[in-house]
C-alpha cells in the first residue's frame, strides 16, 4: 500500500494572497495557479494527514520543532490580513511517533506545546510558511489532520535521516499521508529585492530546480552550505527532510517558477518511480567516509578532545586520561583553550589562561567537555552535533606583563585585569586587526571601561587544528 500520496514543493510568500498583495499577486499569477493545481490534486487524493515542513515556525539551531497540542491555528494578521486563518486538529499520534523514532536513532527533537512556546516569547501557532501552503489547500480539501514541523540547522544528511523517520512512522501507523516542504528559493535574486543582490542567487536556484526534476538526491545533499547560504533561501532544508521520505528514484515536475520581487517562487512536485533504491544507505556510506577522513587529519590533541566528548555521551563522566599519550600530554602544564565551531560558527569555547590540572592532557578533557556542555552561550551539545565539529585546541604560554606597543593581535593574545575583573581574547581571530579592537573586546568580556586603568598580560599559543 502506497502510503504516501504526494510529495510537493511549495512557496510562503504572503503577497500571493489577494488581500495581502493589494494587486501585486498578479506578477507571479503563475505561482498561484500552480498552488491552485496542486490544491485540487490533494482534493483527488484525500489523505489523512498533511505533513508540512516549514522554516518560519519556532525553530532552534541544534533541534528539530515538532508542534505538539490537540489543534494549532494561525492567521497573516501580521501582513494585514486576520481573516486569512485556519485551525487544523494536530495528528498526535503521528507526531508521538515521530519523536519517538526520532530520539531512538539520535535526531534530535523537540515537542512543543503552547506553554513551552510561550517561553520563547512565541505564540503556538501556524507560522506563514504553513499557512500559505494551507491557505491554496483549505479552499478545495479540509478533511487533513497536520503534522507541523520546523527544521532546524543539523546537517543536510541528519535533515534526510529525519525525512526517512518519518516514512517509518507513517508506515508504521499506515497513515495516508501528503508532505509538503515549504520554502522560497533564493532571496538575492536582483538589486532593487528585499535583500542584497548575490549573482549565486540565480545560480543556486537553477541549480536546485535542475537537480530536482532529473531526481537526483545525491547532487542536492551536496550543495554547499556557502552556496545557500549566500543565495539567502530557505527552502533547501525543507526538501532535504521530503527527500529523505521519499528515499527512492523520482523525478521532479517544475509547475512554475518566479521571481519578480527578488525571491524566487518554486512549485514542483516530486513523482517516485517505479524502482526502489534506497538512497539513505548510500547517503550513509558517504557520510561515513568523509567522517573517517576527518578523524584521520586529527591529531592526537584533537582526537583526544573529541574522544573526551564521545565518552562523555556514553557514559556521562569524565574519562580517564590515557596511558598511551605523548609525554608532552601527560607530563607538561600549561593554560588550554578548547573552541568547537559547526559550520564555520562558534559552538562552544571554554578555557583556562593557567593550569589547573596535572597535566596538559588533563586540561585539553576537562575544558573539551567545558566547551561542548557547559558554555553559557550556547545550549548542550547534542550527540548528534559531534560528527560535524571541527575542533581547535589553543596551548598557552606563560602570561607576562606587556606595554600595548608590544601587542601584536596576530601573534599575541592578551589578558586585561583591573582589580578582580579579568577578560581574556586569544591570537589571530577572524575579523580582529588591531591592537585597540583586540583590547576593546577583552575590556568588554570583563566588564572594564576601554578607557579605563587596567594592566596588560600577552601570551603565545600554540594551536592545534583550524
Amino acid at each position: 500500500m502506497n502510503n504516501f500520496l504526494g510529495y510537493y514543493l511549495m512557496p510562503h510568500p504572503p503577497i500571493i494572497i489577494p488581500n495581502v498583495g493589494k494587486g501585486e499577486e498578479k506578477k507571479i499569477k503563475k505561482t498561484s495557479l500552480a498552488c491552485e493545481k496542486i490544491a485540487k490534486e490533494i482534493k483527488t487524493k484525500r489523505p489523512e494527514t498533511i505533513i508540512i515542513i516549514t522554516p518560519h515556525g519556532l525553530m532552534f539551531r541544534d533541534v528539530i520543532s515538532l508542534s505538539y497540542d490537540l489543534n494549532i491555528g494561525g492567521s497573516l494578521h501580521r501582513f494585514n490580513a486576520p481573516d486569512i486563518a485556519f485551525n487544523k486538529e494536530i495528528d498526535v499520534e503521528m507526531t508521538d511517533k515521530i519523536d519517538e523514532l526520532s530520539k531512538a536513532e539520535n535526531i534530535p527533537t523537540i515537542k512543543l506545546d503552547e506553554k513551552m512556546v510561550l517561553n520563547y516569547h512565541r505564540a503556538f501557532e501556524l507560522d506563514h510558511g504553513s499557512l500559505i501552503p494551507l491557505y491554496f489547500i483549505e479552499k478545495e480539501y479540509q478533511s487533513y489532520r497536520i503534522v507541523h514541523i520546523t527544521y532546524s540547522l543539523i546537517k543536510g544528511f541528519d535533515l534526510f535521516r529525519f525525512g526517512n523517520i518519518i516514512k517509518e512512522a507513517v508506515l508504521s501507523l499506515n497513515r495516508k499521508v501528503v508532505i509538503i516542504a515549504s520554502g522560497d528559493l533564493s532571496h538575492r535574486l536582483t538589486k532593487d529585492g528585499p535583500y542584497p543582490y548575490s549573482p549565486k542567487g540565480q545560480k543556486f536556484d537553477e541549480l536546485l530546480l535542475s537537480l530536482l526534476e532529473q531526481g537526483d538526491i545525491p547532487g542536492i545533499m551536496k550543495i554547499k552550505n556557502g552556496l545557500s547560504e549566500e543565495a539567502g533561501e530557505c527552502g533547501l532544508r525543507s526538501i532535504q527532510i521530503l527527500l529523505g521520505a521519499l528515499n527512492n528514484e523520482f523525478r521532479g515536475e517544475l509547475l512554475s517558477y518566479e521571481g519578480p520581487f527578488g525571491v524566487g517562487y518554486g512549485v514542483m512536485k516530486m513523482i517516485p518511480e517505479n524502482k526502489k533504491k534506497d538512497f539513505y544507505k548510500e547517503l550513509l556510506a558517504e557520510e561515513q567516509k568523509r567522517m573517517n577522513n576527518k578523524l584521520k587529519q586529527e591529531n592526537i590533541y584533537l582526537s583526544l578532545a573529541r574522544e573526551s566528548i564521545a565518552h562523555f555521551f556514553q557514559y556521562g563522566k569524565m574519562m580517564e586520561l590515557p596511558k598511551d599519550l605523548p609525554q608532552d600530554l601527560v607530563h607538561k602544564k600549561a593554560g588550554v583553550f578548547v573552541s568547537l565551531k559547526k559550520h564555520g560558527h562558534l559552538r562552544g569555547c571554554i578555557g583556562t589562561y593557567l593550569p589547573t590540572k596535572g597535566s596538559i592532557g588533563e586540561e585539553i578533557i576537562h575544558n573539551a567537555i567545558s566547551a561542548a556542555f557547559q558554555d553559557p552561550r550556547f545550549n548542550p551539545l547534542h550527540q548528534s552535533e559531534l560528527d560535524e565539529l571541527e575542533i581547535s585546541i589553543d596551548i598557552l604560554s606563560q602570561p607576562i606583563k606587556a606595554k600595548k606597543e608590544e601587542l601584536n593581535p596576530k601573534l599575541y593574545g592578551v589578558i586585561v585585569s583591573s582589580g578582580y575583573r579579568r577578560g581574556l581574547l586569544l591570537p589571530d581571530l577572524e575579523g580582529v586587526d588591531s591592537v585597540e579592537q583586540q583590547l576593546q573586546i577583552a575590556c568588554e568580556k570583563a566588564g572594564i571601561p576601554p578607557h579605563g586603568n587596567y594592566e596588560i598580560y600577552k601570551f603565545t599559543v600554540a594551536r592545534q587544528g583550524k
